[in-house]
């Protein structure tokens, strides 16, 4: 049967009585021959498509008698050779730039190699080249740090703060150092895996259980402010950053609580949660961490009896402490009423000497202008009177006139004897003529 390939078709055929093999392409019209056969034995020929491969693309083809490897790169159209096959289909060039490398593996030679340079990657013609991975640029910030292995076992710390080593690309052979730490309030399950460090000082939770000298279990619940400040020390001494420093801190709490009661622990527990964390500061010292500050956010007990019992000595001292606020406000309220009266009384007596120096300043100056008056009128009168009684009495008789003016003015009515007013009734003559 005739086939009809097109300018994008082949066929690999093979002779079952010679074992040759050839490839027809198209266009073409393909005429079997009486012992030609389809190249995996089946009777019937298969028609392949050539790949079609973009400015960006590459395939991968083997040659299965002779084992060789080439790479096909693209803008053409691929055909296969009497033996060959594709490798997988047509694979995407990767675009090298400033945050994007590769890793190869040169196949003869067995050594890898990160290419850098920026490219539209392809591996080399001879398949030789082999992509094991693309690698990202990593960028680190100003607080962060990250560890690289290197294929001799040794560490290299890239801190962000430093400007040659905040920016880089993984290099052969190495890998970055993954720290796994515990995680929840109780420090139970060790799966945080941590890649990247952040050396900024951070907030950590706990919670866990103790008892105190009178056999109360509470639940204790609170949190470290910490952070990480020698990562060579804590890579030392430490796998479980998180985990030594929770464990540690409840073995130290279980100890101090234990030595305490109920009562003496909800009197005094802040100062316990200090002791703990500042006593022992070695032992975060010598895995590079330090505890700006330990607290305790919160207690419960552990049983509900003894809890719901808590509960009415917390409400008992919440309620006395209302008690003791109430007394205090109307305390406050009482003293400031009774300073408010002192200094009201303070301000009256300040008022009063101000008015009686006021009053006495007045008639120190009235005084002073009657003195004066009186002075100028004795005076003024000396040559025509001479006696001193006679003008004294002058002023006497004007000082009475000022009285009588001032009292007539008024509505009061002044009632005198003969006497005051000197008064007298004399007959006088002519009255008498007439009265005849």
């Amino acid at each position: 049967k005739a086939l009809s390939l097109k300018a994008n078709e082949f066929v690999q055929i093979k002779d079952e009585t010679t074992g040759n093999v050839r490839v027809v392409m198209g266009e073409t019209v393909l005429v079997p021959g009486a012992n030609e056969v389809n190249m995996d034995g089946r009777s019937e020929i298969q028609v392949q498509k050539g790949m079609d491969l973009k400015c960006y693309e590459w395939v991968r083809i083997e040659d299965n008698k002779t084992g060789a490897v080439r790479i096909e790169r693209g803008e053409k159209l691929v055909f296969l050779g009497p033996y060959e096959v594709f490798v997988g289909g047509a694979q995407r060039a990767i675009e090298i730039d400033e945050e994007t490398a590769v890793l190869v593996r040169n196949n003869r030679t067995g050594q890898q190699v990160l290419v850098t340079e920026k490219q539209i990657y392809v591996p080399a013609a001879d398949g030789s080249e082999e992509i094991i991975e693309t690698r990202k640029l990593q960028k680190l910030a100003d607080w962060e740090v990250c560890i690289v292995r290197g294929k001799d076992g040794a560490h290299t710390f890239n801190f962000g703060r430093n400007h040659e080593e905040r920016s880089f690309f993984l290099p052969p052979y190495s890998e970055f150092v993954k720290h796994c730490w515990s995680r929840g309030r109780r420090r139970s399950r060790r799966d945080l895996m941590i890649t990247t460090l952040d050396l900024r000082p951070m907030y950590m939770s706990f919670e866990f259980n103790c008892r105190t000298g009178d056999n109360v279990e509470l639940v204790l619940e609170g949190s470290f402010f910490w952070e990480i400040v020698d990562l060579k020390a804590m890579m030392k001494f430490t796998s479980d950053t998180t985990g030594d420093v929770c464990n540690h801190a409840r073995s130290k709490f279980i100890e101090r609580v234990s030595k305490v009661t109920l009562r003496e622990f909800m009197l005094d527990f802040n100062s316990i949660a200090e002791q703990v964390h500042k006593e022992d500061d070695t032992f975060y010292q010598q895995r590079g961490v330090h505890i700006h500050s330990l607290e305790v956010t919160g207690y419960r007990c552990a049983e509900a009896t003894t809890a719901r019992i808590l509960e009415q000595i917390i409400q008992e001292t919440t309620n006395r402490m209302n008690r003791l606020q109430q007394q205090e406000s109307e305390n406050e309220v009482q003293l400031f009423s009774i300073k408010g009266e002192i200094e009201e009384q303070k301000a009256k007596g300040t008022l009063l000497e101000v008015q009686q120096l006021n009053s006495s300043a007045e008639s120190r100056m009235r005084g002073l202008a009657e003195a004066e008056r009186v002075k100028s009128f004795l005076t003024e009168l000396e040559d025509k009177v001479p006696e001193i009684e006679t003008r004294v009495a002058l002023w006497n008789v004007l000082r009475k006139e000022d009285a009588l003016k001032a009292v007539s003015a008024g509505g009061a009515q002044l009632w005198y004897t003969p006497s005051d007013v000197n008064l007298s009734i004399e007959a006088d003559c002519r009255t008498k003529h007439i009265a005849k």
